[in-house]
């Protein structure tokens, strides 16, 4: 007699097509849950979409906005993927962010009054380093000790904060900052110049733009993208193949603590200038979204990074316009990842009802 139980069961081909369909399906999906939450509430589903997805890119000023928020993550779920790539679960990039940021600004503050032309490379570097140093340290407990490095990344996270709030508030203090708790503000040299008059968008982008391009040369032509890549499908082919795991290991840490070192570095030296408490809006969580949501591919990345940034500013339009929380914003990436979970379930295995 027939129980009628659901069993997942393993499919002997996964769908070409619908692994690279699952993002464009998961933002559908996304878009229709919202409209059924929003005329739940009370509000008009089409200009509600309309304030959060349109509205926000209709001037110039929103599409530099756009720019500025999508180079962290794209920077970032770019690092993500040297590790995703690897099976390696980082989870700890927004603690790498606020290092790099930490060391970079270290940097600065020291040469606050400095107008050198070498500044700017060095506060880039060192906050590249934080970064890295940051991002090997879960790397290292993982090779010697075995243990998780989704904890140990994420545990980081929280101390990476602690240190940030105890400079700002402590010993990095601006002494004409009236007790806000805040750094001295940077000098020119040390801030990263506007690329256009008025608008916040900043050379970083140039930056992000490389890597995303070097990221992509690395994973489709080198051994090193080869090696990833069969490292993640089966680590015991890895092994008889000759590949170092630890290695590789290393490798996604440090690559990936890097970008999110010089992504943190590079929005505090860009449209902030200074240090304080809250310099990333979650920056490094979210870009997990965006590296799965761009299907670890450097170009997928950077174009889910618009998307996911766009996010961002429609949660503060709906907000100013709709007098909705701007949490929503958060609740629009929720569904994108857990449709995006969804669709990669079932694209890997079937339902059987047994």
């Amino acid at each position: 007699m027939n129980s009628f139980i659901p069993r997942l069961e393993l499919r002997d081909q996964n769908s070409t097509i619908m692994n690279f369909m699952s993002p464009v399906l998961a933002i559908i999906l996304t878009l229709a849950t919202s409209a059924i939450i929003f005329l739940i509430m009370g509000f008009n589903p089409i200009q509600t979409l309309y304030v959060f997805f349109i509205s926000p890119i209709s001037t110039l000023s929103g599409l530099s906005e756009l720019l500025v928020k999508a180079i962290p993550l794209a920077l970032i779920g770019t690092g993500l993927a040297f590790c995703f790539k690897n099976k390696i679960y980082n989870i700890g990039a927004e603690g790498q962010l606020t290092m790099g940021a930490i060391f970079g600004g270290g940097v600065a503050i020291y040469f606050y009054d400095s107008n050198a032309y070498w500044l700017l490379t060095m506060i880039l570097i060192a906050g590249s380093i934080g970064g890295v140093l940051w991002a090997l340290i879960p790397a290292y407990l993982k090779i010697k000790f075995n243990t998780n490095e989704i904890l140990t990344s994420l545990m980081l996270v929280y101390i990476s904060l602690y240190i940030l709030d105890y400079l700002v508030v402590g010993p990095w203090k601006d002494p004409l900052g009236f007790s806000y708790p805040k750094s001295r503000p940077f000098s020119e040299a040390g801030r990263l110049p506007m690329i256009f008059d008025g608008y916040r968008v900043h050379a970083g982008l140039y930056v992000m733009l490389t890597l995303v391009f070097l990221s992509w040369f690395i994973f489709s032509k080198p051994l090193i993208g080869f090696k990833l890549k069969v490292s993640g499908h089966s680590s015991m082919a890895s092994r008889f193949a000759g590949f170092n795991q630890n290695y590789l290991i290393y490798l996604g840490f440090g690559v990936c603590g890097a970008f999110a070192g010089l992504a943190g570095i590079m929005e505090v030296s860009g449209p902030i200038g200074l240090l304080y408490r809250d310099i990333s809006p979650n920056y490094g969580f979210t870009a997990i979204i965006v590296a799965f949501m761009g299907r670890l591919h450097p170009f997928g990345i950077l174009l889910s990074s618009l998307i996911i940034a766009l996010t961002y500013l429609g949660a503060e339009d709906a907000q100013l316009f709709l007098q909705i929380p701007s949490a929503v914003g958060f609740v629009f990436q929720g569904l994108i990842l857990f449709y995006l979970l969804g669709s990669e379930i079932l694209i890997k295995y079937r339902l059987r009802f047994i």
